[in-house]
C-alpha cells in the first residue's frame, strides 16, 4: 500500500486544479471533438489514399483504413449503412481512391477518423466516372439528339482540325481522291492540351459566321485518352450540338469514344472514315448510273415481251372464234400501248442520256488537264507539292506544268 499523500502536498495539488482545468478522458474527447468540429478544413475535406482494409459490419456499416503509400500514415474512416447504397462503386483492397467526408474524434477508442459521404475512384477511374456524370447531364438536356441528315452533293464542307496533324492529310488525300474540285473551308485549331476547348469553339464558330459551309467535320486522328480530353469537354459538346448546319465527327481510332461524337449528327470512327462518308465517290456515281440505265432498259425489254405474248395468245384465241370487230378493237388498244412503251421507253433513255452527259460534262470540267489546255499552268516545288502561296525565298527552285511539257524556273524575287 503507497503512503498517504501528505497534506501539504494535497493543499498543493489542490491550487494547481483551481488553474488548469480538471477533465476526464470522456471529456478530453469531447473537447477534441469540438475543436475538430469548429475547424474549417476538418468539417469538410476532400482526401486521397490507398485502402488498406475494408470491411462490412453485420449493420451494414463500412469500417476502411486509408494509407498512405509514401509516408505509411493511415487514417481510419466509416461510411454509414444510409450512405452504402448511394456509392458509385465497392472499394478494393490496394485501390487508389478519393472521399468526401469530415474527421472527427472516435470516442470509444479515443482516435480521430473521417466519417465518408462520398467515395471515388482515383486516377482513370475517376475521369471515367465524369465522363458517365457529364454525358448524362448533357443527355438529359437533350444534346445527344441530333439526328439532321448530311448533304447528299455538297459542293462546299468545313473542316476543324489541326494543320499539323496526320488525319488532316487523311482527309486531304481522301477528299482528292473522291470528289476533286470540292470547296473546303479549313479552320484550324489546336486538338490537344488545356487550350484546346476554346480554339476548336473558336475554330466551329468561324465556320458558321462564314456561312458558305452546307456541313462540317470535326477531326482529330487517334492517341492517348488524355490526348482525346478537349472533345468530352462541356463546352466543345455544345458548340457541336448548337451548331447550324449538320456536323460530322472523325475522333480518335475504332475504339476511342467522346461526347463530341454524342453531340454530332454523325459520329465516323477515323477522319478518313469520316471524309468518305461526307462526300459520294464521283466515279461510283457514274457506275450506279450505268448500271440503272440498263436496268431501266431491261425491265422495258421485259414489259415489250410480256406484251408480244399477250398479243400472240390473244390472236390465238380470236382465230378460233373469229371476232372481226373485238379482234379490230384489241390491236387499236396493243398499238396504243405499245406507242406509249416506246414514248416512255425514248423518255428514260433520253433523261439517261442527260445525266450521263451532265456526269461526263462535269467529270471533264474537273479533268486538271483540261484547265492547263486553257492557258493555265501548275506550279510546284522539287517534290511535286503544289505551291498555294506567293512569299517563296530567292533562289527556290520550282516546276511550272503546261498543257505542253514543263518549265523549271528559279525564284529571284518576290514580285
Amino acid at each position: 500500500m503507497r503512503d498517504p499523500i501528505p497534506l501539504e502536498a494535497a493543499l498543493a495539488l489542490a491550487n494547481l486544479t483551481d488553474e488548469a482545468p480538471l477533465l476526464s478522458v470522456g471529456g478530453v474527447s469531447g473537447y477534441l471533438q469540438s475543436l475538430l468540429s469548429g475547424d474549417p478544413y476538418l468539417i469538410r475535406l476532400w482526401v486521397t489514399g490507398e485502402v488498406s482494409s475494408c470491411n462490412r459490419s453485420r449493420n451494414g456499416h463500412l469500417f476502411l483504413t486509408l494509407t498512405d503509400p509514401e509516408t505509411g500514415d493511415a487514417l481510419s474512416g466509416v461510411i454509414w449503412q444510409s450512405q452504402t447504397a448511394k456509392l458509385s462503386f465497392w472499394p478494393e483492397v490496394g485501390q487508389q481512391v478519393i472521399v468526401l467526408g469530415q474527421v472527427g474524434i472516435y470516442s470509444r477508442g479515443s482516435t480521430y477518423r473521417i466519417v465518408i459521404w462520398q467515395l471515388l475512384p482515383a486516377g482513370a477511374g475517376l475521369l471515367a466516372l465524369r465522363f458517365q456524370q457529364l454525358k448524362a447531364r448533357l443527355s438529359a438536356e437533350g444534346l445527344f439528339d441530333n439526328q439532321r441528315p448530311l448533304p447528299a452533293h455538297p459542293q462546299c464542307i468545313g473542316i476543324v482540325s489541326s494543320p499539323n496533324a496526320a488525319g488532316w492529310g487523311d482527309i486531304q488525300r481522301t477528299l482528292n481522291h473522291r470528289y476533286p474540285g470540292l470547296r473546303v473551308l479549313f479552320s484550324p485549331a489546336q486538338v490537344q492540351g488545356d487550350a484546346a476547348p476554346e480554339s476548336i469553339v473558336q475554330a466551329i464558330q468561324r465556320v458558321e459566321r462564314d456561312g458558305r459551309a452546307e456541313v462540317l467535320l470535326v477531326a482529330r486522328g487517334g492517341g492517348a485518352s488524355e490526348d482525346l480530353a478537349c472533345f468530352n469537354d462541356e463546352r466543345v459538346v455544345r458548340a457541336i450540338a448548337e451548331c447550324r448546319i449538320p456536323v460530322l465527327t472523325g475522333i480518335g481510332h475504332q475504339r476511342d469514344e467522346t461526347l463530341a461524337d454524342y453531340a454530332a449528327d454523325y459520329a465516323a470512327h477515323t477522319p478518313t472514315a469520316a471524309a468518305e462518308r461526307i462526300v459520294p465517290d464521283l466515279g461510283e456515281l457514274q457506275h450506279q448510273g450505268s448500271q440503272l440505265r440498263q436496268t431501266l432498259i431491261n425491265r422495258i425489254s421485259q414489259v415489250l415481251h410480256r406484251a408480244q405474248q399477250h398479243l400472240n395468245h390473244t390472236q390465238q384465241h380470236l382465230a378460233l372464234v373469229h371476232p372481226d370487230r373485238l379482234l379490230q378493237a384489241a390491236q387499236d388498244r396493243l398499238i396504243q400501248q405499245r406507242q406509249r412503251l416506246i414514248q416512255s421507253l425514248r423518255h428514260h433513255l433520253h433523261q439517261q442520256h442527260q445525266q450521263q452527259q451532265a456526269l461526263r460534262d462535269h467529270l471533264q470540267a474537273l479533268d486538271p488537264e483540261a484547265v492547263l489546255r486553257r492557258g493555265y499552268a501548275l506550279v510546284r516545288d522539287e517534290q511535286g507539292s503544289l505551291i498555294r502561296t506567293h512569299h517563296l525565298p530567292p533562289q527556290t527552285r520550282l516546276v511550272i506544268q503546261l498543257a505542253l511539257g514543263s518549265l523549271r524556273v528559279q525564284v529571284e524575287e518576290e514580285a
